[in-house]
């Protein structure tokens, strides 16, 4: 089921659309920009935020959280908005859709329905991910929890190998035919650099990503 979080004013501000995206099949929950923004986002891991903007835009540690969620988890983004703030709704604020009031729970529901199967598609053929790790195949940006990591060509090649294969395990020799080329003169020891230098940008203590088969070569881990 898709879970829905509306960040409002006042925790109770939404309580009738919420309501209303409920009866559509939607789990819908609330919460209020200066109380337990983090923590909803956290627990509930939704798949839409829905911000509401009224008088004035939130605060800058809510757009914060939404966009460490954007960027980590994919969450998209929706505000509502009052007809008479639409003016604030430009390039500086990240969002994915908006609707304006009175809002109707059938075409927000339609809305989020789109996003989602647009994100779909894009993920099934632009994105590769893992844990925190997305790779982007049309800008070639790689992250790790929103942070952007800094590749060469042959380390961004070997992730994108090994990381479209997931499970797979490739021998040196396999990697520097598919990486290298057939006509590559140097030694195998040339894609255990690579694979080092790779490893020391992307993984860290909460993160492995690459596991080594002894007397083989290199995988790419399984999905946990």
């Amino acid at each position: 089921m898709t879970r829905l979080l509306i960040i409002a004013r006042e925790r109770k501000a939404q309580a009738g659309l919420c309501e209303g995206l409920a009866r559509n099949g939607l789990a819908c929950s609330t919460t209020s920009y200066n109380n337990g923004v983090r923590e909803a986002i956290a627990v509930q891991r939704p798949d839409i935020v829905l911000v509401e903007i009224d008088r004035q835009l939130p605060d800058l540690e809510t757009w914060d959280l939404i966009n460490k969620a954007k960027n980590k988890n994919h969450v998209q983004v929706i505000a509502l908005v009052p007809e008479n703030m639409l003016d604030n709704i430009d390039s500086r604020l990240d969002v994915d859709d908006f609707l304006t009031g009175p809002f109707d729970p059938r075409e927000l529901s339609l809305r989020i329905s789109r996003l989602l199967q647009r994100r779909t598609n894009r993920d099934s053929n632009e994105l590769l991910t893992c844990d925190g790790l997305v790779l982007d195949l049309a800008t070639c940006e790689v992250t790790v929890d929103g942070r952007v990591v800094e590749l060469t060509f042959k380390e961004y090649e070997l992730l994108k190998l090994m990381a479209g294969n997931r499970g797979r395990v490739y021998t040196r020799e396999a990697l520097l035919d598919k990486i290298w080329g057939y006509d590559y003169y140097g030694g195998d020891r040339t894609v255990d650099v690579h694979i080092r230098r790779l490893r020391s940008k992307i993984e860290d203590s909460k993160h492995t990503f690459i596991e080594t088969v002894r007397n083989i070569g290199y995988r790419f881990r399984k999905e946990m």
